[in-house]
């Protein structure tokens, strides 16, 4: 665990000072080890659903050959059922297909209770052409945003680097006490700091897009 928190903090000292340096120098993710699943491949053991209007999750939500399925409708999540602080989230997903007005989804981290649509969190943004954008939610704040309104958006600064529809992502989040960093199919894209949030449940977001989930992966980091 020491070795994987030092190299956590190497990285993200040496992600600053490159885009000190070069805001177009792409920045590679460390490997991790110890890396636990918390998607089994067989059921929603270990996650709650959140649905607007109580609307049934399993016409939502499903599982076929070890892949969640979302339909996008109706609006809600599926969060975990464990609080988590200080790790790397891994999740490889792809949309199924997008059409206007269903193209959207996104990866909750540090959701805070009650459970409510749309709860306390930052989201990593998961809509069509603008995946990594971070939105803080619910009344949450971090440095980029203070003085701005509820629910705002910290855009990315660059394009995106999402891969075709059909094809799979690999989102991966950092959260370390009151930062979050984001990249994107292995490259760095996006980040804040001085968070109000630093701990919360884990979350998916079912909002319009079609999209399919192949494992969510998660490393604790020492802080």
């Amino acid at each position: 665990m020491r070795l994987i928190a030092a190299m956590i903090f190497l990285a993200l000292a040496f992600s600053k000072n490159s885009r000190a340096q070069d805001n177009d120098s792409p920045v590679t993710p460390p490997t991790r080890d110890m890396s636990v699943g918390l998607f089994n491949q067989k059921d929603f053991t270990g996650w709650k659903f959140v649905m607007k209007d109580n609307t049934d999750p399993l016409k939502t939500w499903s599982i076929t050959n070890g892949i969640i399925h979302c339909t996008g409708k109706a609006t809600g999540y599926l969060r975990t059922a464990q609080v988590y602080s200080n790790y790397f989230l891994t999740v490889v997903w792809r949309f199924v297909k997008t059409t206007p007005q269903a193209d959207d989804t996104g990866i909750f981290v540090h959701i805070q209770p009650p459970d409510k649509i749309w709860p306390q969190c930052v989201q990593v943004q998961g809509r069509h052409g603008h995946q990594g954008d971070l939105i803080l939610m619910g009344g949450a704040t971090a440095k980029e945003t203070r003085g701005k309104n509820a629910s705002t958006t910290v855009p990315l600064p660059d394009d995106p680097v999402e891969v075709t529809v059909g094809e799979w992502n690999k989102a991966e989040t950092i959260c370390i006490h009151n930062k979050v960093e984001c990249f994107m199919n292995s490259k760095f894209v996006n980040e804040i700091s001085g968070c109000t949030l630093n701990s919360g449940y884990i979350g998916i977001q079912s909002e319009g897009g079609e999209f399919e989930i192949r494992s969510i992966d998660y490393t604790p980091l020492k802080y």
